[in-house]
C-alpha cells in the first residue's frame, strides 16, 4: 500500500513509537535485572516499525519478495540465536554488525544509483548521505568480516603489519574522501561513488589486519559505533526517521563503549583510530619479565580445595579460559559450596575480559550468580590485599603484573586486576601458553602464586568435590 496523507501520519506515529521503545529498551539493558525487559520493549519497537514500513511500501506486485526476506531474516537470526555458544558471541555480534554496515551501504548505493546520477543532477545532502553511508558502510562491512575470522581463529588473531601501512591506509582515505567530493559537485558522480566504496572496504579490511585479539572489544565496539553511524546517515538519504533515530542510538553508544574501552585498555581514541593498535613490538628482553630460570609451582586438587575451604575472603576471577570450558555453572557450585561453609566469594570483573565487553557478566548472569558479587575493576582491586585467595581462572593479559612495572611490555600502563596482591593466587590454565597479546605473564613464577593445570571445568568440578568432602 502506497502511503496516504492519513497513513503517512500514522507511520509517522508509529517511527516515534518506536524511537521510544528503543531509547526506553537501552535504558532498560543497562543492568541485568531489567535487561529482559528491555530486550523485549526493543522488539516490539522494531516489530512497530516494520509493520509500519511494509504500509509505506508499495507491495502489491512484489509483496513475496519483502516475504521471503523477513521469512529468511528471521529463520537465520532464530537459529544463531539459539545455536552460537556464549563462547562464539564475540564473534557472531561482529559478523551480524558486518552485515548491518554492509545492508546501509547497499541501500544507500541504490537508493543514490537509481536517481540516474549519470544524466541528471542530484540534491547535495542526498549524494552526500548516501556517499557518506557507502564509505561508513563498507568499512564497517569488511572490518566486522576480519574481525570474525580472527576471533573464530580462521586466520591468524596476531597483528598483520607491512611497511607503508599508514601511507597505504591514508592514500585509500583520500581516495574516499576525494570521491565523495566530486559526487558532491557532479563531476563524474558515478564512477566517483564506487571509487569511494572500493576504496572504503579496502581500507576496512587494512585497518583490523593489524590489530591483535587482545584489543578485539575496542574493535568489535568502534565498528559497532559505524555501522549505527551508516544507518542513521541511511535514513537521511531515504528520509527515514525511525532510521536516523536507532542509527544515533547505536552510534552514540557505540562510541561512548569504544572510550570506556579504550580507557580500559589504556589507549586514547587517536591512538584506536589511526594506530596500529594491538601490535606487539619485539623489545629487548622480549618485554617480559619472566626471569628466565623461574619457578612455576603446580598445585594439586586437594591442595586449592584445603586452600579455599579455609579462607575467609575468595575472589574469582574469570576469563576467557572460563568461557571456552563453558565453567560458569560450576563456578557458581563451587562459589556456593564456599559460602555454605561462610567463605566470601566475590567476582572481579575487568571490562576487557573475553572477547566482547561485558563477556564476563552475561556468562555468569546465565549461570544465575548474584549480580551484587559481580564488582568492577576499580571497586575490587582495593580488596585484593585482604583476599586469602584469588582464583583466576583463564584470565592472562589482565592479571599481567608488567602492566604497572615493566616499561618494555608492550600492555604497559594497561589496567589490570591487582591478583598479585592477594594472599595466595591459584591459576587455572591448560598450559603456560601466552593470552590473546602473545606475552608472558610474571604473576605465574611469583612465590604466592601456583598453577592448577587442565581444563577449567573439570578442574573445578573436581574443585567442588573435594571442597564436599572436607
Amino acid at each position: 500500500m502506497i502511503a496516504t496523507d492519513t497513513t503517512s501520519l500514522l507511520i509517522a506515529v508509529a517511527y516515534l513509537v518506536t524511537g521510544v521503545c528503543f531509547i526506553v529498551g537501552l535504558r532498560l539493558m543497562s543492568t541485568p535485572l531489567t535487561a529482559r525487559r528491555g530486550n523485549m520493549v526493543s522488539i516490539a519497537g522494531m516489530a512497530i516499525a516494520l509493520i509500519a514500513t511494509g504500509f509505506q511500501l508499495d507491495f502489491a506486485e512484489s509483496w513475496w519478495i519483502g516475504a521471503i526476506g523477513l521469512g529468511a531474516g528471521a529463520a537465520v537470526g532464530i537459529y544463531f540465536a539459539r545455536s552460537v555458544k556464549m563462547t562464539a558471541m564475540p564473534q557472531m555480534v561482529a559478523i551480524f554488525n558486518g552485515c548491518g554496515g554492509g545492508a546501509a551501504a547497499m541501500v544507500a548505493s541504490a537508493e543514490y544509483l537509481k536517481l540516474d546520477p549519470a544524466v541528471q543532477s542530484v540534491a547535495p545532502d542526498l549524494s552526500i548521505a548516501s556517499v557518506l553511508t557507502a564509505i561508513i558502510g563498507s568499512i564497517s562491512f569488511t572490518g566486522s568480516i576480519i574481525a570474525f575470522l580472527k576471533l573464530q581463529e580462521l586466520m591468524t588473531g596476531r597483528p598483520i603489519t607491512y611497511p607503508g601501512q599508514q601511507v597505504v591506509n591514508g592514500l585509500l582515505a583520500l581516495v574516499a574522501v576525494a570521491g565523495l567530493v566530486c559526487v558532491a559537485i557532479g563531476y563524474e558522480p558515478v564512477p566517483a561513488f564506487f571509487a569511494s566504496l572500493v576504496a572504503s572496504a579496502v581500507l576496512g579490511v587494512l585497518f583490523v589486519l593489524p590489530i591483535g585479539g587482545a584489543d578485539m572489544p575496542v574493535v568489535i565496539s568502534l565498528l559497532n559505533s559505524f555501522t549505527g553511524l551508516a544507518a542513521a546517515l541511511t535514513g537521511f538519504a531515504l528520509g527515514n526517521d525511525v532510521l536516523i533515530i536507532s542509527g544515533a542510538l547505536v552510534g552514540a553508544s557505540g562510541t561512548l563503549l569504544t572510550l570506556m574501552m579504550g580507557k580500559a585498555m589504556n589507549r586514547s581514541v587517536a591512538n584506536v583510530l589511526f594506530g596500529a593498535f594491538g601490535a606487539v613490538k619485539p623489545t629487548e628482553g622480549g618485554g617480559s619479565s619472566v626471569a628466565a630460570d623461574a619457578v612455576v609451582r603446580e598445585s594439586s586438587v586437594d591442595d586449592v580445595a584445603n586452600m579455599l575451604a579455609n579462607a575467609e575472603h575468595v575472589i574469582v576471577v574469570p576469563g576467557y579460559g572460563m568461557a571456552v570450558a563453558q565453567a560458569q555453572h560450576s563456578v557458581r557450585e563451587l562459589a556456593d559450596e564456599l559460602e555454605r561453609r561462610g567463605v566470601e566469594v566475590k567476582y572481579a570483573i575487568h571490562p576487557v575480559a573475553g572477547r566482547m565487553p561485558g563477556h564476563m557478566n552475561v556468562l555468569l548472569a546465565e549461570a544465575n550468580v548474584p549480580y551484587p558479587a559481580l564488582i568492577d575493576m576499580e571497586d575490587i582491586n582495593p580488596e585484593f590485599p585482604q583476599a586469602d585467595v584469588a582464583l583466576v581462572i583463564g584470565a592472562n593479559d589482565v592479571t599481567n603484573p608488567d602492566a604497572r612495572s615493566n616499561t618494555s611490555s608492550p600492555i604497559y600502563g594497561m589496567p589490570i586486576l591487582d591478583v598479585d596482591k592477594a594472599g595466595r593466587v591459584v591459576v587455572l590454565k591448560r598450559s603456560m601458553k601466552p593470552g590473546f597479546a602473545g606475552i608472558d605473564n610474571p604473576l605465574y613464577a611469583l612465590d604466592n602464586t601456583s598453577m592448577l593445570f587442565g581444563d577449567a571445568k573439570s578442574s573445578i568440578d573436581k574443585l567442588v568435590g573435594a571442597v564436599k568432602t572436607l
